[in-house]
């Protein structure tokens, strides 16, 4: 992290950690391995567990799986052969009184480790006891030299005063190979008594004794080196399992986070935008034309957004809603409301794939009411490119869609009204602002297939108010879903043959479009022939991928929405956009490597009429722990909530949003998955502190500012703070 993002004194993030005796180049080297290069990296990077080294315990006491210190004397030493393995291991047997135990080591260099441990030797040592045929064991224990003899008097090894070692309560740090786990405690030992105590805390002090939370001087302590024994820090961990030191590191992160959110949010609120009047020049006639009337929370939706066109202040907007609940047709509404004002609408999607779907869902509508739509992405041709331009900046072109070419400076809209996201977890709150500065203060709605989690929406979406679509056309059934493995592929097939002759259709969807030199993935191009002319040949069978031009793929979809296909062979350009009530097989290959977020959208393409649905997962050859876990997920539940849960989970919130490369933040300690709790207190903490009149002008609230500003002030591009 910059210094730039820094919530320590600046000064912290230009330390390198080669200013601290002990760190030369091979030990800074395998520290940079970790991330850590200055000393507030190392501030940053906390144990992973604690080990309580305080009390000497007797061997007999020690059960199966427990960890602890023992004094002991060296019995006798010897090196075997694994009769299985082959492999050499040292043995060192050695014991206290109460009873032995066998140490063991699978790597080591003999001529060293006879001259370590002479008979007679003492030692104390720290590992896990395991036992063996009646054996007590610890594989690769640490140890520390008491005596070279089978005194404790003038021999002594210079290491029997470690303190280091045993005796009190020792971090254990997530470490790289080379660097040990006594290197890096004398280390972190260094930089926290150096330089915690120049941290300071910069959130107003009501809040840290109200919630009972240390500065964060005395959290980086407390978390390195506690007075107290401390739980390990586990997968599960929630607020009321972890230390107030490093409840308070997290709580900081969250802070700050939610205190940028709660101003933009409040800046949007004071900026001027534009009042729409709802007129219904075109609304009405496209609710005429629908074949279906708008469910109830469609309904309910579409009043909320009118709500906040018609305000003063610009829309800020998250639409909600699971597969098939029809957040499409909403947004189509909220654009026309903006087309009856006389401005512009921009759509953007994060794939040419999913831009031409949408386009080709809009401009069918906008061209039976006399509007004219367009579809600008990077592959689209410089002539054509221009004459969109051209129309568009004419004020011919009501609605456009597009990629990221739509933010490029050359694409022009004199009167942007509303600008529509169709964020498909790639644009987190870092990477909305480029469109709106399009217009002068437009609206702008987001919108999501997949259900958010409370914790997720509240990090990456929460300057946006939020709408939320959770009910599905009526006569919607639920869909069936069955997991095979690949050697059971013709059973699937047998049952997508029964589905066809019964008059109805089906998907069978690929990972990738033609066969790639290093994957077992299916090709959707080369199975599509095997499919056609072997598996279905009396069936009528199409194929839909990304590489075909607009006109081609609207082609296909008109053919299998009219039945003159009965089997579609795709790629995930069928995840959106294709309603189809008479498709009632979805059949996807290497199920395993889509996310749940994606197998959650492409089973909502069936299941869309009145008849019985079914989703045919079929599993890779070599199908991952993950992979086996997302299937199980998906047969379990059609919750599009809990199967965003469980998506975050697996996945975590970088790769659910897509965040490697479109900047959500990363936070150095706290989790959104661990720390709901914490994360729901700091954001209300902070909206309280974003909400008082003074903010901009409390000298209390100075050292506030000026962190917010230094970690969040550009990327999240809010008005001047300081």
């Amino acid at each position: 992290m910059s210094a730039a993002l820094s919530g320590l004194n600046p000064d912290l993030s230009s330390i390198p950690m080669d200013s601290i005796p002990g760190v030369g180049p091979q030990i800074l080297l395998k520290l940079s391995k970790l991330g850590i290069r200055t000393v507030e990296d190392a501030l940053y990077f906390l144990p992973l567990r604690y080990e309580d080294r305080r009390n000497i315990r007797p061997l007999a006491s020690a059960l199966p799986g427990e960890r602890g210190v023992f004094r002991v004397e060296v019995l006798a030493k010897g090196e075997n052969v694994h009769p299985r393995t082959r492999k050499r291991i040292f043995h060192v047997l050695a014991g206290d009184g109460s009873g032995k135990v066998d140490l063991k080591w699978f790597h080591y260099r003999r001529p060293w480790m006879e001259k370590e441990f002479p008979v007679g030797c003492h030692l104390h040592i720290f590992g896990e006891i395991k036992l063996f045929g009646g054996v007590r064991q610890i594989e690769h224990p640490e140890y520390e030299i008491i005596s070279k003899t089978n005194s404790l008097g003038d021999n002594a090894s210079s290491g029997c005063n470690d303190s280091d070692f045993w005796g009190g309560i020792l971090p254990v740090y997530p470490l790289t190979e080379g660097l040990s786990q006594k290197m890096a405690r004398r280390i972190w030992k260094k930089v926290v008594e150096k330089h915690a105590s120049s941290v300071s805390s910069t959130i107003p002090v009501e809040i840290l004794r109200r919630l009972q939370l240390p500065p964060l001087a005395e959290a980086f302590l407390e978390v390195h080196f506690p007075k107290t024994f401390q739980k390990s820090i586990s997968s599960s961990e929630m607020a009321g399992d972890i230390s107030s030191g490093r409840k308070s590191i997290i709580f900081d992160e969250f802070f700050y986070l939610e205190l940028g959110l709660a101003l933009k949010k409040r800046d949007i609120s004071q900026i001027p935008g534009n009042a729409f009047q709802v007129t219904h020049l075109y609304t009405k006639p496209l609710a005429e034309k629908l074949p279906y009337r708008l469910t109830t929370a469609q309904r309910r939706v579409l009043g909320e957004i009118k709500q906040d066109m018609m305000a003063s202040s610009p829309m800020n907007r998250l639409l909600q809603g699971d597969v098939g609940s029809g957040k499409t047709i909403v947004a189509l509404m909220a654009a026309l409301i903006a087309i009856e004002n006389n401005f512009q609408v921009a759509v953007l999607a994060p794939t040419e794939i999913l831009a031409e779907q949408h386009f080709l869902q809009f401009h069918r509508y906008l061209d039976d009411l006399g509007l004219k739509a367009a579809l600008l992405t990077g592959s689209i041709a410089k002539r054509e490119k221009e004459n969109i331009l051209g129309d568009l900046s004419a004020g011919r072109i009501h609605l456009l869609v597009g990629t990221h070419a739509i933010l490029e400076d050359e694409v022009d809209f004199p009167r942007l009204g509303l600008v529509v996201i169709d964020e498909q977890h790639r644009f987190g709150v870092l990477q909305r602002g480029g469109l709106r500065n399009k217009g002068t203060h437009p609206d702008t709605l987001v919108m999501t297939a997949t259900p958010i989690p409370r914790s997720l929406f509240m990090t990456a979406y929460g300057d946006l108010s939020l709408s939320i679509i959770d009910e599905l056309p009526p006569g919607r059934k639920p869909v069936k879903t069955m997991i095979f493995p690949v050697g059971h592929r013709e059973t699937a097939y047998r049952m997508v043959r029964e589905e066809l002759a019964g008059g109805r259709q089906a998907f069978v969807v690929y990972p990738l479009i033609e066969e790639s030199q290093n994957s077992e993935l299916q090709a959707a191009e080369k199975d599509f022939i095997l499919l056609k002319n072997e598996i279905f040949p009396t069936f009528r069978v199409g194929l839909l991928h990304g590489r075909l031009k607009p006109a081609e793929k609207e082609d296909i979809m008109k053919r299998f929405r009219d039945h003159d296909l009965d089997i579609l062979v795709a790629t995930t350009v069928i995840e959106v956009g294709i309603d189809i009530p008479n498709a009632t097989v979805m059949m996807v290959e290497n199920a395993d490597r889509f996310g749940l977020s994606q197998l959650h959208q492409l089973r909502g393409r069936v299941g869309r009429g009145r008849q019985e649905s079914v989703c045919i997962l079929i599993a890779s050859r070599s199908i991952s722990d993950d992979g086996r876990k997302r299937l199980q997920v998906m047969k379990e539940t059609a919750d599009g909530f809990r199967i965003a849960e469980a998506d975050l989970e697996i996945r975590g919130p970088g790769e659910l949003l897509g965040t490697r490369q479109h900047g959500l933040v990363d936070f150095r300690v706290a989790s959104i998955l661990k720390h709901q709790e914490i994360l729901a207190i700091a954001r209300e903490e902070a909206f309280q502190v974003a909400g008082r009149s003074d903010f901009f002008t409390s000298p209390e609230l100075e050292k506030t500012r000026r962190t917010l500003q230094r970690r969040w002030g550009t990327r999240l591009e809010l008005a001047a703070i300081g």
